[in-house]
Parts: structure tokens; C-alpha cells; sequence
């Protein structure tokens, strides 16, 4: 019966949110359905920890589930992120629907069927369940950027991210129909398994693998696919802005680990060059040294905290760079990157909520300036996030970038040399 436990976490959310569907139209008051929610994502989050700390296997599960959903610790890990993530986001845009008046229920049904799609692409071990989860979560996303509908900020947001949102998704789709081609598999294991075996067209494998991690990257807003994040970051409710910033990029590496180590490990290497590993380090090194130096010149908090949430997704992806020739050492510390980099995003967005007053948001320098000194209690969360999110010791965020560049570092060769622009790029940014 324990192994049960290792899905419960995604039927309590889906029940949830079909229940939420009817609530809606039943209810008196909108925080119900905020509370439904939070209640849920926060319940399948400790179910999912609990799972994990007790070791639970998959034994007594039936195949079919198997097959397409991972029971393994790393889904289960995504589960108490990404489900913990979307409970507090919850639990923060009930005080600033009411304060803005933009309460409608809508909100939160979207939000716990975009978090299903996120567990589930977190959890995908097929390329059918990641496109399912992919959908989900992305629908969701856009229509939540859009939700403040007489905002031309939020529209022109929202319509920027769907443009390439559904361009990354087609590039997604079709680096999987060539996988597909190329292999024989839709599985993750399968498609590992011909590449090991030798009978998979290698050339198309390569070709496969760049429109993977293209589309892929403008998920995670990696340069040159991040155009979109300053924009819609900042067109967004400040809740919606947390979850794209926190809850997508979770379940989206987390892919990215799955697929790019667990499936593809190295194979390429000794035919491409330096294969998967050259190219994703190079573009992760990229993506810290343009989030560090954007992030300094922007008037707008929010534009600022998404260049910053860019240069971390370069973290993360360094992390996954380096794992081929470290080994679980590179992949732990991305995982806990993604969990100090969740918690310091929510603080510092959360802050930005307390911050502003009826009607209006905090966004720009000015709107901040001296709420320190007035409320330092308001301005604490933020100041801890933005310190965290810069790296200063010893806040998490310190500690996961320590993990990281020891694991790109230990590498060696030019992992080495990436890890030490990276360092460069942070203190640029954080001194500026």
C-alpha cells in the first residue's frame, strides 16, 4: 500500500482541482477556492517528502504507470518543489487578489491544473507524458500572465510569451519526433538504450538533441531564449510572476536532468566533439554572464529579479553540464539549487507583495526606497530573497552556488574555465 503514495500527490491535485471547478460555482467567497488550493499543493508536497524520505518503492504499482510516470526519487523530489511552491503562491496571491481586487476564482483553478502540468512534465519519463505535462503546464501559464485583462501590459505579456512559448514548444516536439525516428523509443530508457546499443542513427540523435534543449531552453529563459521572461515577468500579477519564475523552471530542468543525463549521459561525446555537455555548459556560461550584467541597468524590481531568475537558470544548467564527468555530485547540487533558488524567489517576490498598498504594486527603485528604515519588518523577506538570490553568504542561495561551481570546478578541462566566469559574472553583478 506505501506505493501508493508515490502517485497520490498527483490524484489529490487533479481531484482538487476538478472539486475547485464546482466550488466555483457555489461559492460565496474566492479564498475558499485559495485555500482548496493550498491545502492540496501543500498536502501532496509533504506526501510526496514523506515518499521520499521513507524510500518507498514502486513495486505493488501497476506497469502502465510505470512506464510513463517516474516513481523515482528525483519525481519525487520535483513533487516537493514544484507542489510546495505552487501551495505558498497560493497562499500569497489570496492577500493581493483582495488588495488589487482582482479576486476571481479563475486564478487558482488555473494555477493547480498548471501545477498538475508541472508535476507531471517534473515526473515524465516518456516523451508522451512530457508532452501532456508540457501543454498543461504552459496553458495555464499563459492565461494567468493575461489574467488582468484590462492591463495592455499583461496582454502584450501574455501574447509575447505564447508566441514563443508555442514556438519553444514546437521546437520541443519536433527534436522528439526525431528522437523518436531516430531510436525507435519513446521512453527515456529506451531512447538511452539504442544510443548505448549502437542502433540508433547517431547524426539524427545530434540533430534531435539541439531542438530538445532549444526548445527546452526557452522554458528555463536560457540565452538567447529568455526575450520573453523581463516581459511577461513584469506584465504579470506579482503571484503569477513568482510561480513562472519558481514552478515552471523546477519541473523544466528537472526534464532536462532526466533527459540529458539519465537518457543521453555522454554517448555523443566521443563522435560530437564534446557533445551534449559543450553545448549546454557554453550556453549555461552565457546565460550567467548576461543575467548578472543585465540585471544591473533595469529600473524595474521585477525586471531585475528576471534577469537574475535568468543567470540562475544558468546554475542549474552548469550544474547538469558537469554531471557526465562528476557524477551524482553535479546532479545533487542542481537539485538543490532548484530548492534554494524556489524558496529565495518566493521570498523576494512575496516581500515585493508587502510592500505595495491598495491598488497599487511595488516595481520600481523608487516605490522600495526607504522601506527599510519605515518597515523593516515588511522589507525583510525581500532583502533576504535579493541577497540570497546574489549568492552572499550564508544564505542558501550561497551554499547552492558553492555546490554548484565545486562540481563544475572538480570537472575540470573547460567546465573549469566555465565555472570561473560564472564567479567572475556573479560578483559583477552583485557588486554593480
Amino acid at each position: 500500500m506505501m506505493s501508493w503514495l508515490l502517485i497520490a500527490p498527483l490524484a489529490l491535485v487533479a481531484v482538487a482541482g476538478l472539486a475547485m471547478l464546482l466550488l466555483d460555482a457555489f461559492a460565496k467567497e474566492r479564498t475558499e477556492l485559495g485555500f482548496v488550493a493550498s491545502v492540496a499543493l501543500l498536502s501532496a508536497s509533504v506526501i510526496s517528502g514523506v515518499a521520499l524520505a521513507k524510500g518507498v518503492t514502486a513495486d505493488a504499482l501497476p506497469e502502465a504507470v510505470r512506464l510513463y510516470l517516474g516513481v523515482d526519487p528525483i519525481g519525487l523530489f520535483s513533487d516537493v518543489v514544484v507542489a510546495g511552491s505552487a501551495g505558498l503562491v497560493s497562499l500569497i496571491a489570496g492577500g493581493y487578489l483582495r488588495e488589487h481586487d482582482y479576486e476571481r476564482g479563475e486564478l487558482y483553478i488555473l494555477l493547480i491544473f498548471s501545477t498538475l502540468g508541472a508535476m507531471i512534465l517534473g515526473r515524465g519519463i516518456d516523451l508522451l507524458t512530457v508532452t501532456i505535462g508540457l501543454e498543461t503546464l504552459s496553458l495555464g501559464s499563459y492565461a494567468m500572465i493575461a489574467f488582468r485583462r484590462t492591463s495592455a501590459r499583461a496582454v502584450e505579456a501574455a501574447m509575447k510569451y505564447f508566441l514563443l512559448g508555442s514556438f519553444g514548444a514546437a521546437t520541443f516536439l519536433f527534436g522528439a519526433a526525431l528522437l523518436y525516428g531516430a531510436t525507435g523509443h519513446t521512453d527515456l530508457a529506451g531512447i538511452g538504450d539504442a544510443i548505448r546499443a549502437g542502433s540508433a542513427n547517431t547524426l539524427l540523435v545530434a540533430v534531435a538533441l539541439v531542438f530538445v534543449v532549444c526548445g527546452l531552453a526557452f522554458k528555463v529563459s536560457v540565452v538567447p531564449f529568455h526575450m520573453w521572461a523581463p516581459d511577461a515577468y513584469e506584465g504579470a500579477m506579482t503571484p503569477v510572476t513568482t510561480f513562472m519564475s519558481v514552478v515552471v523552471k523546477a519541473a523544466a530542468f528537472v526534464l532536462v536532468a532526466r533527459l540529458l543525463v539519465g537518457a543521453l549521459g555522454s554517448e555523443l561525446t566521443a563522435t560530437f566533439a564534446t557533445g551534449w555537455p559543450g553545448l549546454t555548459a557554453a550556453l549555461a556560461t552565457l546565460t550567467i554572464v548576461v543575467g548578472s550584467v543585465a540585471s544591473v541597468s533595469q529600473s524595474s524590481v521585477k525586471r531585475m529579479l528576471a534577469y537574475s531568475s535568468v543567470a540562475n537558470a544558468g546554475f542549474v544548467l552548469l550544474a547538469i553540464s558537469a554531471a557526465p564527468r562528476v557524477g551524482a555530485s553535479a546532479l545533487a547540487a542542481s537539485l538543490y539549487y532548484l530548492l534554494a533558488y524556489a524558496a529565495s524567489s518566493i521570498a523576494a517576490f512575496g516581500g515585493l507583495i508587502l510592500l505595495g498598498s491598495r491598488g497599487l504594486e511595488a516595481v520600481s527603485y523608487d516605490d522600495i526606497s526607504g522601506v527599510g528604515r519605515r518597515h523593516p519588518w515588511r522589507a525583510l523577506p525581500l532583502a533576504l530573497g535579493a541577497v540570497s538570490l546574489m549568492g552572499f553568504p550564508p544564505t542558501a542561495g550561497f551554499v547552492g552556488k558553492w555546490y554548484v561551481l565545486s562540481a563544475t570546478a572538480g570537472a575540470g578541462g573547460w567546465l573549469l574555465g566555465c565555472a570561473l566566469v560564472a564567479v567572475l559574472a556573479t560578483v559583477f553583478g552583485a557588486y554593480a
